[in-house]
């Protein structure tokens, strides 16, 4: 009986079947092309840009907003000569970019604003004059959030 610690499940031992092993193949192919693409852009283009596929001679990026993504397109011309002296780019006619915004990015935090004493006492004014039952319990609730 073998250990449990010996039955580990480890990146090599995932290469032994011939699916796994293609399947990181052409992972590994697609990250060697999109290196030699992002090689190819601008360093102020390269972040946040990323190689999509190459099929039947058309590329596609993907940029993270709109005026990077027109900026590729406006240097194109440029950035496909660049590549096709890549051998694996040598057939590229056309390139596509799409804009792709981020997955995740961090929300900035709400920053309550509080209120002066003088528009509390406006608000409690207010309510005052109000005959609406519900309105003037907003108001005076409103009024309670009091900078100190």
């Amino acid at each position: 009986m073998t250990r449990k610690n010996e039955q580990k499940v480890t990146f090599d031992t995932l290469g032994r079947t011939p699916v796994l092993r293609e399947l990181i193949a052409k992972a590994n192919t697609h990250s060697q092309a999109e290196e030699a693409v992002l090689a190819t852009l601008p360093p102020a283009l390269a972040t946040g840009t990323r190689f999509v596929c190459c099929l039947e001679g058309v590329m596609t990026l993907s940029a993270e907003n709109a005026g990077k993504a027109s900026q590729i397109r406006f240097r194109q011309h440029e950035i496909m000569e660049k590549l096709r002296e890549n051998e694996l780019f040598r057939f590229v006619w056309k390139l596509n970019v799409k804009v792709t915004p981020p997955r995740f990015s961090e929300q900035p935090q709400v920053k309550k604003a509080v209120l002066s004493k003088e528009n509390a006492r406006l608000l409690k004014e207010e309510a005052g004059h109000t005959k609406d039952k519900k309105l003037r319990e907003v108001l005076e609730k409103l009024a309670s959030h009091v900078r100190d």
